[in-house]
């Protein structure tokens, strides 16, 4: 079984994929959906989150970047694996995390990105599902306002839909998923 079909297989395992056709699920968007992404249970579990680290860093490992991160909540374990994954490969890589809040803080520093960079950095946009690409869009504006280049995005599955991928692409960015919403149905039957 390739790192591939195990992610695919933890994915059902640990319930973090639900299909119900007849009812559907409602999104962050309000619109309804067959289907249910949710890495941040799937996430939950240190075998996935190896899975997930795997294979994000054999999709990324030729890029030429200094850090990665996205917008809270979901992508700071997905930047956090992929980074500690990263550091223990051979070469060693320190691709350094970093998050975006959802509003600054209204005390301290007031900051929307939070981590260690610097500007002029090359930065990778990581998050857990692409639907309408708006958390990925919201993270690159603030990334390229902090003085990041983003390039490159890496989301664990593309859902394909809502036209996130065409959005994302608008801004020049390319787009890499581990996974796609077919590879999850292949084979499956309602899970309500």
């Amino acid at each position: 079984m390739t790192v591939r079909d195990e992610l695919i297989a933890a994915f059902h395992a640990t319930q973090a994929f639900k299909w119900d056709p007849d009812k559907g699920f409602k999104l962050a968007s309000g619109l309804m959906s067959p289907f249910y992404v949710d890495c941040r249970t799937l996430m939950a579990f240190p075998h996935a989150r190896h899975l997930v680290a795997h294979l994000a860093y054999e999709a990324t490992k030729e890029l030429r970047i200094d850090c990665l991160g996205g917008l809270e909540i979901g992508a700071i374990s997905i930047a956090t694996s992929i980074s500690d994954f990263a550091y223990a490969a051979v070469p060693r890589r320190e691709w350094r995390t970093f998050f975006v809040r959802k509003q600054p803080k209204d005390h301290g520093l007031g900051r929307l990105l939070e981590g260690v960079v610097t500007s002029g950095d090359r930065a990778l946009i990581v998050d857990d599902v692409l639907t309408s690409g708006g958390s990925v869009l919201k993270a690159i504006v603030a990334a390229r306002a902090a003085g990041l280049q983003v390039q490159d995005v890496l989301v664990i599955v593309d859902r394909k839909e809502q036209d996130g991928l065409a959005r994302i692409e608008q801004e020049r960015v390319r787009v890499r998923s581990l996974l796609t919403i077919d590879d999850l149905m292949q084979g499956r039957r309602p899970t309500t």
